[in-house]
């Protein structure tokens, strides 16, 4: 059995989409290879991250939960 011909939509090539191809089924293989993953580790902005979501939860908590006088 012979696998239907598509043309990448890219680069314009055509290739053979053939069963367990990896990637997109509009993308010839090459085209295909998505970009590395991000990595979670996000070096020293990870840090100053947590001390800003830390103020943000204490300013929420104290705007909820702040007694009327």
């Amino acid at each position: 059995m012979a696998f239907p011909i598509k043309t990448c939509s890219i680069c314009g090539e055509e290739f053979e989409l053939k069963p367990e191809k990896p990637g997109f089924s509009n993308r010839c293989p090459d085209c295909s290879v998505q970009d590395e993953p991000v990595s979670q580790d996000r070096g020293p902005s990870a840090a100053s991250d947590t001390e800003l979501n830390a103020a943000r939860r204490k300013a929420m908590r104290d705007l909820l939960y702040r007694k009327d006088s």
